[in-house]
């Protein structure tokens, strides 16, 4: 009998990873003195705001807007730097979909760029060879954690006269040259959907430094109010995301763990590293030197067919799975998903821009099809274990490697 799980065998991993979400008796004292207060609202309560100054404190910004969710977030941010109809956003082709819809939400037009294909974040070179007289603002997407090159996309944003916005959905507690992420442009976005690094369900934030930008994106985020103004007063075009006084208490505490987490993660990141190197065709996502700490949504790596005799990386996923270490999906490149492929996307387009054909849809994105068809992803709650459960992940890859023949 075969030795792998899938075939029949003992499986290598038996002691279960921690559970996610995580909460304890603080979030309940925290839901229980929302009920009775009965102030369940943001714009009356105090718990959304007390977070709001939270968060974005402990990612060195002076403001944060609690959102809905981080779609929300993204759309906001938008909104508040006054992006529009005939405009373009520069963003990777690696990343979930709501980092372009939020572009299009805008009537402006998301530009595809690929990425670095160590890291699968944005590739900055790539990023200024795209740049057009329509050119308004970059978007950073911190894959899996890893901070892009914000040192260079920084020079290029201020050397262009672009807005540079952080999606930072992976990357909670998330450092370069040893200064959390959020606050490198004129804003960060984060998401806090049940799968993320905090969370309380759903729920988002925007921070920034911006004093302009703030006003005009807590506006747009609350029916176009204008802070100090009347209730009715309506100033600009906005909508309803605020976030509730639910998430706003269990958010709170949700933050208190955020720091020993990120510490834990981050370390056992570094250990898989360092122990899946020994196991050929395996290769992890690259750490760049000035990542201080990596946030670690997912522990992502390469996987190199040849050496596992030529399997899928479904099948591989499956021989993982039973071994009893999780996976999670990785993106699918944003330039194949149908909205671009049937042209439904030019819908959301005005002017020239919905006439002409966008010569990046045509591109092959080498690096982006390398992340998106042949890597896979541990999910963070898997890292939140000890150093025994990394050196069992190890263990069950090793195993599946020398026994890949058995699965072709």
């Amino acid at each position: 009998m075969s030795t792998l799980a899938l075939l029949g065998g003992e499986k290598t991993k038996r002691k279960p990873f921690p559970v996610w979400p995580q909460y304890d008796e603080n979030e309940q004292r925290a839901l229980s003195e929302v009920l009775e207060s009965r102030v369940w609202w943001r714009t009356p309560g105090t718990k959304t705001l007390e977070f709001e100054q939270a968060f974005a404190r402990f990612h060195g910004a002076r403001h944060g807007i609690a959102v809905t969710n981080g779609t929300a977030a993204l759309e906001i941010t938008m909104a508040g730097l006054g992006i529009g109809p005939g405009d373009e956003v520069i963003l990777p082709d690696f990343t979930f979909v709501a980092t372009a819809s939020a572009v299009l939400f805008a009537n402006a037009l998301p530009v595809l760029v690929d990425v670095d294909p160590d890291t699968y974040c944005i590739n900055p070179d790539l990023t200024e060879a795209a740049i057009t007289p329509r050119t308004k603002a970059i978007v950073a997407v911190h894959m899996g954690g890893h901070p892009a090159d914000l040192d260079r996309l920084q020079q290029i944003a201020r050397s262009r006269g672009l807005a540079l916005i952080e999606d930072s959905a992976h990357a909670h507690a998330t450092e370069w040259r040893g200064k959390r992420i959020g606050s490198f442009g004129v804003a960060g976005t984060f998401s806090f959907q049940s799968s993320k690094l905090m969370t309380a369900g759903e729920g988002g934030i925007v921070i920034s430094n911006d004093d302009k930008f703030e006003r005009q994106a807590r506006s747009v985020h609350d029916c176009g109010r204008m802070p100090g103004e009347w209730f009715y007063s309506h100033f600009i075009y906005g909508s309803n995301y605020r976030l509730s006084e639910w998430q706003g208490a269990v958010l709170n505490v949700q933050l208190r763990r955020l720091d020993e987490q990120t510490k834990r993660r981050h370390h056992n990141s570094r250990l898989l590293d360092r122990l899946l190197r020994d196991i050929p065709g395996i290769t992890p996502q690259k750490l760049d030197p000035r990542c201080t700490r990596n946030g670690q949504y997912a522990y992502i790596f390469h996987i190199d067919r040849k050496e596992f005799a030529g399997i899928s990386t479904e099948r591989f996923i499956e021989a993982m799975n039973a071994e009893g270490v999780p996976n999670q999906a990785s993106y699918p490149p944003l330039h194949e998903l149908h909205v671009f492929r049937n042209g439904e996307y030019k819908k959301r387009l005005s002017g020239e821009q919905a006439k002409e054909q966008h010569a990046f849809l045509r591109d092959k994105f080498p690096a982006t099809q390398k992340a998106a068809w042949e890597s896979v992803w541990i999910p963070q709650p898997a890292l939140l274990g000890d150093e025994e459960d990394m050196h069992e992940i190890a263990a069950a890859f090793s195993k599946i490697q020398k026994c890949a023949r058995e699965l072709a």
